[in-house]
Formats: structure tokens, C-alpha cells, sequence
């Protein structure tokens, strides 16, 4: 079953990429949803070569973790915000990066993979993205992509209440991740 997952999550991660509005160019990579998906298509492949021997494991629960990230912030943060249900999890390629990727990824990990308990590393990986990408920001090379990461229009405090919520909400999702099976 979990070759069958990963075949799945390839394509699927493949078709959201193709789907997605704009098409493929560097500057996609500012958003963790595609680092995450691209993560995911990376463990995938890993997994089907090294049959799931580490250093594919490590990889996957990464990526399974940054999955679930995106689709917590998708659905807590940025729907409620105002982005709208069914085109952030329903539609063009955030139906595939938000929903089905996340689904299958997690539903595959925890069911039928080998699991690793190494909680803190996705929650290191995302923090260091968020903590470059507020520094961007600040420079003013790049607006968002997320308005958490927009720290010219908010207070220091707001910044920091953000990066310790987001800190503490994918530490919690990576540790429960690692606890699961």
C-alpha cells in the first residue's frame, strides 16, 4: 500500500504543480505550500528507490509534517481570513497542494510506512523558512506570500506572537505525527 500511496502522491503533487495558475517559476518556491509539495514529491521518490530505508523515512516524515503545516495554515489561518474554502481546498491546484497531497502523504505515513521519531525537525525546517522569510520582507525584496510574513504592515509583536504560533502549531502537529500509528 504505501508504494501505491507514493506512486499516487507523485502524480498528484505533479498535477498540482501543472494546474497551477502563473506555471512553473522559482519565485513559487516563497510560498511553503510548494516547498512542501515539493518535499513530499521528493520523499516519494526516495522512498520507492530506497524502499523505505532511511534516509527516505527521515524525508518523508518531513515532508508529511510540512504537508499537514500547509493544510492546518490553509484551513485555520488563511481560510478564515477571507481566502475562501472551496478555492483555497477545492479548486486548481489547492485542491491538490492543500487537501489531496496532505490526505494521502499522512494517511500513507502513518498507516503504512515506517515511522521516525524526530519531531523537532520540521519545526526547525519551518522556522528557518519563516524567520528568512520575515527577514525578506523586511528588506522589502518580497510582499508576503503570507500576510503573517508582511512585518512592514504590522507591529513587532504581532510578528513575534505569529512566529511563536506557527512554531508551536507545527511542533505540535510534528510531534503528534511522531506519536501516531
Amino acid at each position: 500500500m504505501a508504494i501505491a500511496a507514493n506512486v499516487i502522491l507523485i502524480v498528484l503533487v505533479l498535477v498540482g504543480v501543472s494546474s497551477r495558475a502563473g506555471g512553473f517559476e522559482w519565485k513559487m518556491f516563497a510560498f511553503y505550500t510548494q516547498l512542501s509539495n515539493a518535499a513530499a514529491l521528493v520523499s516519494a521518490v526516495l522512498f520507492l528507490l530506497l524502499r523505505g530505508r532511511a534516509p527516505a523515512v527521515y524525508v518523508r516524515y518531513l515532508a508529511c509534517c510540512m504537508l499537514l503545516m500547509t493544510a492546518f495554515v490553509t484551513l485555520c489561518i488563511l481560510v478564515p481570513m477571507g481566502a475562501g474554502f472551496k478555492r483555497m481546498m477545492l479548486s486548481g491546484n489547492g485542491l491538490y497542494h492543500h487537501t489531496l497531497c496532505p490526505v494521502v502523504s499522512v494517511v500513507s505515513y502513518i498507516f503504512f510506512e515506517p515511522h521516525v521519531h524526530v519531531w523537532l525537525l520540521p519545526a526547525l525546517v519551518t522556522l528557518a523558512y519563516g524567520i528568512i522569510m520575515e527577514i525578506l520582507n523586511a528588506l522589502e525584496i518580497v510582499d508576503g506570500p503570507y500576510p503573517f510574513f508582511r512585518v512592514r504592515h504590522q507591529s513587532r509583536a504581532a510578528t513575534v506572537l505569529w512566529t511563536a504560533a506557527l512554531f508551536g502549531a507545527v511542533s505540535a502537529l510534528s510531534f503528534a505525527l511522531a506519536q501516531a500509528k
